[in-house]
């Protein structure tokens, strides 16, 4: 099988299993329509949950397409990763689908760092190279945070509870690719470092002293140095 057919039926895969995680499993509204292709907030409109629909007339088959996932993301950041992401921002088509996609690609030792996704449960299949994955549940009933963590190999799938901490790491010198599928046309996203120390504005340091019981310039040289 040439290489190209491979990765598109790995793709394939993975948007199927994503589609049947939402059947069974929505967290979005079920829409009660063929589709609702998004566009920008109208004159007068109400923003409540999602977007606006456009008008099926003017609906085109481009509203359901996007290209350029065959295309490695530029890993040069501090952490070594690239996501590529296809939510309802980026593919129209989606809204009201619940459901999503992503292409995260990894430098040698590079790192998707600890982050959740409040509207969506997350799996990814790893397409090349390898990669230690994990989340963290919530407070457990003896208080405690259980880490669940898994090497995984090419052809390997993982699943990431909706809103729960989670990462990706290469621990290794070649690079690594992975593909994932979201429960939810929009999941969000909040990276924990950039959230908690780069916030604008920025919270109180006294708040952050308190919270991880540091010194205050440990806290500062964070608000100053997280990654972007």
């Amino acid at each position: 099988m040439m290489k190209g057919s491979v990765l598109m039926y790995q793709v394939a895969t993975v948007a199927l299993l994503a589609l049947a995680c939402s059947l069974a499993f929505a967290y979005d509204p079920s829409p009660l329509q063929d589709f609702c292709v998004a566009v920008d907030k109208y004159d007068s409109a109400v923003f409540v949950n999602g977007k606006f629909c456009k008008d099926p007339k003017d609906v085109k088959a481009e509203d359901f397409f996007f290209p350029g996932l065959d295309i490695a993301g530029d890993t040069s950041s501090g952490q070594g990763s690239n996501v590529t992401a296809v939510t309802v921002e980026q593919l129209p088509g989606l809204n009201t689908l619940g459901i999503s996609l992503a292409r995260i690609d990894f430098a040698s030792y590079g790192l998707n760092p600890p982050h959740t996704h409040p509207r969506g449960t997350e799996f990814i299949i790893v397409l090349e190279g390898t990669l230690l994955v994990g989340f963290v549940t919530s407070n457990q009933a003896d208080g405690k945070n259980r880490l669940f963590t898994k090497v995984l190999n090419t052809g390997d799938v993982f699943v990431f509870p909706i809103g729960l901490i989670h990462f990706q790491w290469n621990p290794k010198k070649s690079k690594a690719i992975a593909f994932a599928g979201l429960s939810s046309q929009n999941p969000g996203v909040i990276t924990i470092a950039n959230a908690v120390f780069g916030s604008e504005p920025p919270i109180n340091p006294d708040v952050l002293i308190k919270a991880f019981q540091v010194d205050k310039n440990v806290i500062e040289l964070l608000q100053k140095q997280f990654w972007k």
